[in-house]
């Protein structure tokens, strides 16, 4: 069941990074992932009432609250620079940097959490950075046609972050229940991304927000909530070595998307990429 959700996640996240791409374009991103938070927050919430966890926040333990505040705090300063990133440049440029945290996660699990490794998930680890390698790395002449490069500074930085989350999220998330914790989470990140707004100023910038990019940018937290809600329910429940390399499949739904409706051009270097960062997630199905 656990391995449905992952994918259930993965689904969510790529249609987010699309919907994510055109609320952005006119919007501070900043202010846009502020907003989204809200949506994200109310949601969580709406979800923690309905199955009835809201009862349980007393039997949180002070360890799992420190990681799940920890846990959010990587998830605002992954945000920020994902859609920063986004804004900046290409989502089939910008998405491949941030989803190759996955091999980052892996190790880490492997080491601070001793989740066993196998030769079948080494190899699937080596498959997906290769891959990953290949997505990224650009011709010269393309990356002479890239006027602003600090798309890729955003898009690391927002990988590392993304794999800190995984690795705090698993380890708080242990013992609570998955809806409360990611609702727990969402204040983090909601409290965060405001600091960020207030500081830069940008809150003035709401009412010159048009109607198109208020709906997309909704629209892209609620598959953000739906994407967390599945991701957290499978960390629970299996292993972070396991779900993060499956979540991180939303590239192939965000690439192609990008293509159909973005119109972005997709060389065969990077759909070859593609297709071995599959092949590497698939090999760690294998038990």
């Amino acid at each position: 069941m656990w391995v449905l959700l992952a994918f259930g996640s993965a689904f969510f996240a790529g249609i987010t990074a699309i919907l994510a791409k055109i609320g952005v374009r006119n919007v501070d991103s900043n202010l846009a992932t502020a907003i989204r938070t809200i949506i994200i927050l109310i949601f969580s919430w709406i979800i923690v009432f309905i199955v009835g966890s809201e009862n349980m926040i007393h039997q949180i333990s002070g360890q799992n609250l420190m990681f799940l505040i920890l846990s959010g705090m990587a998830t605002g300063g992954s945000w920020l620079c994902y859609f920063k990133a986004l804004q900046l440049g290409d989502v089939n440029k910008v998405t491949p940097i941030d989803k190759s945290s996955t091999v980052l996660t892996m190790l880490l699990a492997f080491i601070l959490l001793g989740e066993s490794i196998t030769w079948i998930k080494f190899i699937g680890m080596c498959l997906i950075g290769i891959g990953t390698y290949m997505m990224i790395t650009k011709r010269k002449v393309e990356i002479k046609e890239i006027r602003d490069n600090r798309w890729l500074f955003y898009a690391m930085l927002s990988a590392i972050f993304a794999s800190l989350t995984s690795i705090l999220g698993k380890v708080g998330i242990s013992g609570v229940e998955s809806n409360l914790g990611t609702a727990i989470r969402t204040i983090v990140v909601l409290i965060m991304a405001w600091v960020v707004v207030l500081v830069s100023k940008k809150q003035n910038e709401l009412k010159g927000i048009d109607k198109k990019s208020w709906i997309f940018i909704c629209f892209s937290g609620i598959t953000t909530g739906t994407s967390w809600l599945c991701y957290y329910r499978a960390l629970q429940k299996g292993l972070a070595s396991i779900v993060v390399p499956i979540d991180k499949l939303s590239i192939v739904i965000s690439i192609l998307f990008s293509y159909v409706i973005l119109r972005e051009k997709i060389t065969k270097k990077s759909f070859l990429g593609l297709l071995i960062i599959v092949t590497g997630t698939l090999l760690l199905l294998i038990k």
